[in-house]
């Protein structure tokens, strides 16, 4: 023997809709949960049903007092279903409309563009035209390292860290040579602390490197030619 089948969500609702038609009265939740199971909606759904009934405007809800009641009459779903076929013809009606407005533009844009040998040709002429720019985009992608503006950043970059870390050893020294005439006595303990620090005897100026000397060498030589 086959299991019964549930009743689907419109179903439901449909059932639902024959308590409020039948008595054209006022129902608590709790009453119609009572309600239900009589015309094969479990307790556990009507409250879900209901909801959507009122989300639909098929049934009308109130609070009065404390409670909250429902109500649906059969002249009061005859209103809002037609009102609701109202609704749906005249999208329609405007769907329509823009269906036709959207065949005309298709229509007019396709002027022009039939199918012929020298579109073809134009198109073929056009992607080539393509084909080459991409290819000059990453063949300049590859020559970005020689870019002058990009050279030149590179320079002032070079001469501003050069520049900046000469003037912290000028700092360095001026501090020792103060520290030393200040603090003769300390002279062990001061050269102690100096070697954890990293100041060594051969802590000197920075040298430009090579290829930095390089690099400044052929920026002057661009700025004066």
């Amino acid at each position: 023997m086959s299991k019964k089948r549930g009743l689907s969500l419109e179903e439901k609702r449909e059932k639902i809709l024959q308590i409020f038609y039948e008595s054209q009265d006022f129902f608590l939740l709790k009453e119609l949960e009572k309600l239900g199971p009589k015309k094969g909606v479990i307790t556990q759904s009507v409250k879900d049903v209901v909801q959507s009934l009122v989300d639909d405007d098929l049934v009308s809800k109130d609070k009065i007092g404390t409670s909250v009641y429902f109500w649906s009459l059969p002249s009061c779903a005859g209103n809002q279903l037609r009102n609701v076929q109202r609704k749906l013809e005249s999208d329609l009606e405007n769907s329509k409309k823009k269906f036709v407005e959207l065949v005309d533009k298709c229509n007019e844009l396709k002027k022009g563009r039939e199918e012929s040998d020298e579109r073809e040709t134009a198109l073929a002429e056009l992607k080539a035209i393509e084909l080459k720019h991409n290819e000059l985009k990453e063949e300049m992608v590859q020559y970005a390292d020689n870019d002058p503006a990009a050279f030149e950043a590179m320079k002032k970059a070079i001469e501003v860290a050069h520049g900046a870390a000469n003037r912290w050893t000028d700092n360095i020294f001026t501090m020792r040579q103060w520290c030393s005439n200040n603090f003769p006595e300390a002279k062990e303990q001061l050269e102690h602390m100096y070697k954890e620090i990293g100041i060594t005897d051969d802590f000197d100026y920075v040298e430009l490197s090579p290829a930095a000397i390089q690099i400044c060498a052929v920026g002057d030589e661009e700025g004066n030619p």
